[in-house]
């Protein structure tokens, strides 16, 4: 039979799969080789091959590859944990971006000697080089086959399956894993591995489950490729906003408010007030009107919208509808209310595009585990926004909101981190969205084509739209390679006729807008998070809770000091006198800790001649003497320029 490879074609024997075509190459690609695409789809080695498939072989340079790489020392894991603990009961043991993990249900809580155990067992598992065995099983003999195991989560996995569906299985040895692949052909074929943290995880993602155990870890091909990544996480765990931030005082939490509650400090409460005047100053220059809403409503509004039947448990409900005359509920998201604002009277084609934006306080009931930091909060602030415009204005304004979004990502020195995808429906899941197929297909293939004319590069996202439209989600990864949606663009065709908001076109029929849903620079506190480990609490200038710190050497020196402070205040700059009786090293080691962008040090030369000695917080920071009107214009520039460095 006839093969395509990368478009060459090749002639086999019939009955062959892709390991078998991998093994005919020989060599160190073949060694390399760890999962395939099969017309396209990602599939397992063991995949049978069919004359004129096309077929690329993959290794750990493509996801996949490293995907099924990551996937089988996550069994591995399991089967190292249930030879020394028998007791235990596996959940679910996923690859990751980064490497895998495994739920476990066990009376023994893991501690890092534990983990150290795990890892010399697993080392023995792939030293034994077992091969990976695929084979299936009857819906109720794969449901009789782990009750027998007495391993109830998997029987619960197989249960949630249709009834009379084929159940894969993986064997290694006298180890078996319900499993859908793909996975490598024997254990041997792992190199580099290591465990890197246990921590606790409901089943399923819920609070109402039992909290089991999680134990996370990476592989790799490459002794060398771990090491690197292991001192990448050290330097990451030194820039985590959830230690970074509350070491340096911008946030804090507190077990009477809650978690996902985060307290914000002076110094994280004065850079999202910085970040918010910047960004409403700049909506506001292109033309988005601002709004101000509630931060909660009746529950009549969310079941207008659809956020009652499809968001409901994501939200803080204040009442029970079987007992109370009126349920309120706080807003997940802004759309609904701005729709107020447009029925607030009669509208035409003239009053379109209409752009409003707000400054939005949001509630999410997020599950527990989710939560981290200010990443991912229960109460959280968004630069939203909703814009209502007629067919022929959505790409210009569709494009306009990308070109905002940008725009604040280059200026705080995110764009270059950040990724596109094309969020959109899951057909086979319709119950989670409303509108029709029709509907659907039509705003996705708009969405499409403007994506194509921007050519913005993205990668597509089934099942990641919103309820009712597709969307263009701009990710970002935390120090951590965790990735989260930061900003987000929709196109909805629907909620404007649920809402009864139309507008009278030019041939005098009455017409639904189309609405753009966008965020300029996403979630603050999520923002700030990220600006946080992206300088590592070394923030710009002119982002800087306290730009300059000025640093009188004696008390003769404070009159000068206080003199500098009112004229760099006068000119709007956030600057503090250190007048303890301190020696003047230790003030500027403290300085430098707290990561300041200026220190001024004043002492009788400075008095004399009007001058300030200026420092850095940068390693070889001393910048000598200057004048201050030389100071002064340096600072100045930097900040009208809002220079990143």
């Amino acid at each position: 039979m006839n093969i395509s490879l990368r478009g060459n074609i090749k002639e086999f024997e019939d009955g062959i799969n892709a390991y078998d075509v991998a093994k005919s190459f020989g060599g160190g690609f073949f060694k390399n080789v760890l999962a395939a695409k099969i017309n396209g789809e990602n599939k397992d080695l063991r995949t049978p091959l069919k004359d004129g498939d096309d077929l690329e072989l993959l290794t750990f340079e493509d996801d996949y590859g490293k995907w099924t790489y990551r996937h089988t020392a996550s069994h591995i894991l399991a089967q190292a944990v249930k030879r020394l603990y028998p007791e235990a009961k596996l959940a679910i043991g996923p690859a990751t971006q980064d490497g895998f993990y495994y739920d476990i249900d066990s009376p023994v809580m893991f501690t890092p000697e534990d983990l150290v155990k795990i890892e010399e067992e697993m080392k023995k598992i792939i030293k034994e080089n077992l091969p990976l065995e695929y084979f299936t099983l009857p819906f109720d003999e794969a449901v009789k086959f782990f009750e027998e195991k007495q391993e109830p989560y998997k029987v619960e996995l197989i249960k949630d399956l249709p009834e009379g569906s084929v159940i894969s299985f993986y064997k290694q040895g006298e180890f078996t894993d319900l499993c859908a692949g793909a996975h490598l052909m024997s254990t041997g074929s792992i190199k580099a591995f290591k465990l890197t943290s246990a921590t606790g995880a409901y089943w399923r993602g819920n609070s109402d489950n039992k909290m089991l155990q999680r134990i996370y870890g990476t592989a790799f091909p490459k002794a060398a490729e771990l090491e690197a990544y292991l001192l990448q996480m050290e330097e990451a765990k030194k820039r985590d906003h959830n230690k970074l931030g509350r070491d340096l005082g911008f946030f804090t939490t507190s077990e009477l408010i809650g978690q996902g509650l985060p307290i914000l400090l002076p110094k994280g409460a004065r850079v999202i007030q910085l970040l918010q005047r910047f960004v409403e100053d700049e909506e506001q220059k292109r033309g988005w009107l601002l709004t101000k809403t509630p931060f909660m409503a009746k529950s009549d509004l969310y079941k207008v919208s659809g956020h009652w039947d499809h968001y409901q448990d994501g939200m803080f409900v204040l009442g029970d509808e079987e007992k109370d005359d009126e349920v309120f509920a706080l807003r997940p998201m802004t759309c609904p209310f701005q729709y107020q604002a447009y029925l607030n009277k009669a509208r035409s084609y003239r009053d379109l595009p209409l752009r409003y934006n707000e400054t939005s306080t949001l509630f999410r009931n997020e599950a527990s585990g989710e939560m981290h930091g200010l990443i991912r909060v229960r109460q959280f602030t968004i630069s939203e926004g909703h814009l209502m415009c007629t067919p022929s204005q959505l790409e210009q304004e569709f494009k306009n909101c990308v070109e905002l979004a940008v725009y604040m990502l280059k200026t705080l020195g995110l764009y270059e981190d950040v990724s596109y995808r094309f969020s959109q429906w899951d057909p086979d899941d319709k119950e989670k969205y409303i509108g029709t197929v029709e509907q659907w297909d039509e705003a996705q293939g708009m969405m499409a084509k403007i994506l194509d004319h921007l050519e913005i590069p993205y990668k597509v996202g089934v099942g990641e739209a919103a309820f009712y439209g597709p969307k263009l989600d701009i990710q970002i990864k935390n120090v951590f390679g965790k990735e989260d949606t930061l900003i987000t663009i929709q196109i909805d065709q629907m909620l404007a006729e649920k809402f009864g908001m139309e507008y009278v076109d030019t041939d005098g029929v009455k017409k639904n807008p189309y609405i753009i849903h966008r965020t300029s620079i996403g979630c603050y506190e999520r923002t700030l998070a990220l600006l946080i480990e992206k300088y590592a609490g070394a923030f710009p200038l002119w982002l800087a809770p306290e730009q300059v710190r000025i640093l009188p050497i004696a008390d003769r020196h404070h009159d000068y000091a206080y003199e500098i402070k009112a004229k760099l205040e006068e000119l709007g700059m956030r600057v503090e006198v250190d007048a303890r009786n301190e020696k003047i090293g230790y003030k500027i080691r403290e300085a430098r800790l707290e990561k300041l962008p200026y220190m001024l040090t004043v002492g009788d030369a400075e008095v004399e001649i009007g001058s300030v000695s200026v420092r850095t917080r940068g390693e070889n920071g001393d910048l000598g003497v200057m004048s201050f009107e030389d100071f002064k214009q340096r600072a100045l520039e930097e900040i009208k320029t809002k220079y990143i460095g």
